[in-house]
């Protein structure tokens, strides 16, 4: 992991739940554009799960990266790289706590959802699993989404409008496919007429896949 001070470096991390040392399992919830780290972390009560520790980092200014997640990915740097290092950063801290990659769930909302995606395209391991809400990969829609790597399986929830102002239903679409590719095990949620929110029926599918797949342990 890189120690590269970018805009993101520094910023609070706001938690819920046991300590790291004291949890069996992790959530690391990324909020999107314009909210907050305590709003995404609201997450935590209707995803609860036994021994679970929930973090949430803060981006700077409240946002992630500056354009939109389908801009040419050199426009939205430093602040795509200093994204990925936040949240890098709190998955090596949850190692160092004894949680490993299979117990940690990366989460988000909007711009938070498209940042999970891509750190676990390109961060490739088995994840305890990956709640992607109204997002997708990075890039440009003319351009090949490319990543090399194996997620071992990592359980996958991509839930979307079909008529999302920001997020194309074609980017979620190449986004189960990428991952799919990549060995993850992934279901696919497209509801008409949704809007850009997170709904019911989504957290309940992604209740049931913590419940099917995170991998349990005891400390």
């Amino acid at each position: 992991m890189t120690s590269e001070q970018g805009p993101h470096q520094g910023q609070p991390v706001y938690t819920h739940g046991p300590r790291p040392e004291d949890a069996v399992s992790a959530m690391i919830l990324i909020h999107g554009r314009g909210a907050t780290a305590p709003s995404i972390l609201e997450l935590a009560g209707a995803l609860p799960c036994d021994g679970m520790v929930y973090l949430a980092p803060q981006a700077r200014g409240n946002t992630w990266y500056p354009l939109s997640f389908l801009a040419p990915q050199v426009q939205n740097e430093p602040h795509r790289r200093s994204a990925l290092q936040a949240v890098a950063a709190l998955v090596h801290r949850l190692n160092e706590a004894g949680i490993p990659l299979e117990r940690i769930v990366l989460a988000g909302f909007s711009q938070g959802a498209c940042l999970a995606a891509e750190f676990v395209a390109t961060h490739p391991a088995r994840y305890g699993g990956l709640l992607v809400f109204s997002g997708g990969l990075m890039g440009p829609q003319d351009a090949p989404l490319v990543y090399e790597g194996d997620v071992g399986g990592t359980p996958v929830f991509l839930g979307c409008s079909d008529t999302d102002f920001h997020i194309p239903l074609e980017r979620v679409e190449e986004t189960a496919e990428v991952l799919s590719s990549m060995g993850a095990e992934v279901t696919k949620s497209i509801y008409p007429g949704m809007g850009h929110t997170i709904i019911q029926d989504e957290i309940e599918a992604a209740r049931r896949l913590l419940d099917h797949h995170l991998i349990p342990a005891t400390r």
